[in-house]
């Protein structure tokens, strides 16, 4: 048997490197010349051929993470594939970009991040009709296996969506310290009168201890956005003050602009497969490409933006010095 003519790596590279096509066919016309360069099926081959697993994801980012300081935060994003009629792993979900319910491929994410870098270390798919997991159970094994590899976050920070008594009592479990933001109907006993949604409950900013539903005590502050949107953000650190939330939302801001660097800088969207393992092994490998784009930023203070520029930068000087296309002089 032939040696593969691709690995993981050179399609790493490539993801960094291309600016617009994340096809095989576009990776086979820019590898360097040779005497026998691989072909757009070598490519394919390679994402069909390798075991979708976030365990390398992990054996390259857990060298530039703290176990014991920093904060663990998950979030899901939805990458479109509005035109995918016959493409596995795809199935309806909701956007936040769009606002509305939409074709692609859902993604859950566990990041780490201080502040200054947000480095991806764990993540799942969302394909309840193959493996029978809910976004929820996803949550708990990416937080379990955290565990396992010895990580003492400052906190743990997640949408409401993530919110549930059996999460909730899970992180507690931990003995680690959860932030989260709740839905206007959840129920909780400010006063000892009965259970009541957090909506009609006078919350101050500074945060109200209250009694869970089902779960104990907490700490409820209530945001009000410039816009008159109404937050309620919650926490079992019943020290826990408005600053040091804020704080701790901040950084959770940090999956955000990860997903933006994913999908804009990465192709995390763009692979041109249709198999479940091929898009799995292309998200993979571009979160890859993504840690050492986040990485190289952290080190030099290069954008994923400008670093991606500058990779074709010099092909631009390069035709400027030597146009290839010009009008024939017509006189």
């Amino acid at each position: 048997m032939n040696p593969p003519k691709v690995n993981e790596y050179d399609y790493i590279n490539f993801l960094i490197a291309t600016q617009k096509a994340y096809s095989g066919t576009e990776a086979e016309r820019v590898q360097p010349e040779s005497a026998n360069p691989p072909a757009h099926d070598a490519i394919t081959r390679l994402l069909h051929r390798m075991e979708p697993s976030a365990e390398a994801l992990w054996l390259e980012a857990h060298k530039h993470v703290s176990l014991k300081t920093g904060i663990l935060v998950v979030d899901d994003s939805t990458l479109d594939k509005f035109y995918a009629k016959k493409m596995e792993l795809v199935t309806r979900h909701w956007s936040g970009k769009h606002g509305r319910v939409v074709q692609g491929i859902n993604l859950i994410t566990l990041l780490w991040t201080e502040g200054d870098r947000h480095i991806p270390l764990d993540y799942r798919f969302y394909e309840k009709s193959v493996d029978g997991a809910t976004k929820n159970e996803h949550f708990r094994s990416m937080l379990k296996t955290a565990r396992e590899r010895s990580f003492t976050p400052a906190g743990v920070v997640f949408d409401s969506w993530y919110s549930s008594l059996e999460n909730l009592k899970l992180i507690r479990s931990y003995s680690w310290i959860w932030l989260t933001r709740l839905k206007r109907n959840r129920h909780i006993n400010p006063d000892n009168k009965g259970n009541r949604p957090v909506c009609d409950v006078d919350i101050s900013a500074a945060g109200t201890v209250v009694h869970l539903k089902g779960y104990g005590f907490i700490k409820v502050f209530k945001i009000v956005t410039p816009n008159g949107d109404i937050d309620y953000w919650a926490t079992n650190d019943l020290r826990l003050g408005e600053l040091q939330r804020l704080q701790c939302a901040e950084f959770a801001w940090a999956i955000e602009e990860y997903h933006r660097g994913l999908k804009q800088c990465c192709g995390a969207e763009r692979a041109q497969v249709r198999s479940s393992r091929a898009q799995r092994n292309h998200v993979g490998l571009a979160i890859r490409a993504f840690l050492r784009l986040e990485l190289h930023w952290f080190s030099t203070g290069i954008s994923w933006f400008d670093a991606k520029l500058s990779i074709v930068r010099e092909a631009i000087r390069a035709y400027l010095t030597t146009p290839r296309y010009s009008l024939n002089p017509t006189a």
